[in-house]
């Protein structure tokens, strides 16, 4: 099994054809290393290790994470999954060093993240690139997907398996974000990647580089003013007990990839259908999971009163001023990745 198959099957899920999800093999099946398997993997059982930095309670780990390792699992092909959450197995960075090298097998990262391995990979986390997560899906069943997916495979010798969005990220402060403009002075919390510098430059915010761990006590102390990450992490990290505001930008869609390190080819192409199928149900999962997270929490911080949602914002403004930013910001393979992107808004 390539690494072609691979991937067009999950773009398909991602498409919304999850009837096209791939079955696994009835019978024996050949491994990639040419030799005959027998149903249910033979030989002896493999874990896996899935490292993420989610909490337990996020839907990247409760409808990804966990479904992954429970259809794994009910496959029944002498595959098993042990789940390593909350950056237990070290940051991003660190991470994706060990899925390279095979400490790590499984890993759940953002985009921005594998930019440092493959930098045209993180356009897929710049500011409003994407239009929402229909259209992630369509870029990714798409044929331009395979030039990025591609190149990151050969520059990192890392198999992407899927990808998901875990929802759009948002500005929080103690005033209202409406406009630009309302930026100006403030200094936000960005993470320190080039990718998100280069999106806080696109929107016309002034950065300022803080911890995930420190955020809290960051914007507690007032070391920065305000900070920007989707529902589901702004819920995580408590801040509404210490931000006035949140204004409803959806700036950026959060990608997440999920992706196997040099295990994938010590796999039979049984397992290896029965892990690319649990991914693909993992991905469909997940949108839903974040979806309905975020109506809830929202619905729950409107009646609580704990802060006041500010729904007005002119996302169109930010829109127009981020894009026409990157457009002119990049250069090269990136360049081609962010207009690739693009021609496949809806």
């Amino acid at each position: 099994m390539n690494a072609t198959r691979v991937r067009s099957a999950g773009w398909v899920l991602l498409a919304a054809a999850p009837a096209m999800m791939l079955a696994g093999c009835a019978g024996g099946s050949a491994g990639e290393g040419g030799g005959e398997t027998p149903a249910g993997g033979g030989g002896e059982p493999i874990e896996l290790t899935l490292a993420h930095s989610y909490n337990e309670d996020q839907p990247q780990h409760r409808c990804g994470a966990q479904v992954i390792a429970d259809e794994v699992a009910a496959a029944d092909v002498g595959l098993s999954i042990e789940i390593f959450p909350a950056s237990q197995l070290g940051g991003d960075a660190d991470r994706i060093a060990s899925v390279a090298s095979g400490d790590i097998d499984l890993d759940i990262q953002g985009a921005s993240a594998l930019g440092a391995v493959y930098e045209p990979i993180s356009v897929l986390d710049a500011a409003y690139v994407f239009e929402g997560p229909e259209h992630l899906a369509a870029f990714m069943a798409s044929e331009e997907s395979q030039t990025v997916i591609d190149g990151f495979a050969e520059a990192a010798g890392v198999q992407t398996l899927g990808a998901w969005s875990a929802g759009a990220r948002h500005f929080t402060a103690n005033v209202p974000i409406t406009e630009p403009a309302d930026l100006e002075g403030l200094r936000i919390r960005f993470p320190g990647s080039p990718q998100f510098l280069m999106n806080a430059e696109a929107l016309g915010a002034s950065a300022t580089e803080v911890a995930y761990e420190e955020l809290y006590l960051a914007l507690q102390q007032g070391t920065v003013d305000g900070q920007e990450n989707p529902i589901t992490n702004i819920k995580a990290q408590n801040l509404a007990e210490v931000q006035d505001y949140l204004s409803l930008s959806a700036h950026q869609l959060n990608t997440n990839l999920i992706i196997a390190g040099p295990v994938w080819n010590e796999l039979s192409a049984e397992q290896q259908d029965a892990l690319t199928a649990a991914v693909e149900s993992a991905v469909g999962q997940v949108t839903d999971c974040v979806a309905e997270d975020e109506a809830a929490t929202l619905e729950e911080w409107k009646s609580a009163g704990e802060w006041e949602i500010v729904e007005d914002v002119d996302v169109d403004a930010f829109r127009e001023m981020a894009l026409d930013h990157l457009a002119g910001a990049y250069t090269g393979d990136s360049l081609a990745v962010f207009e690739a992107i693009r021609a496949t808004a809806p």
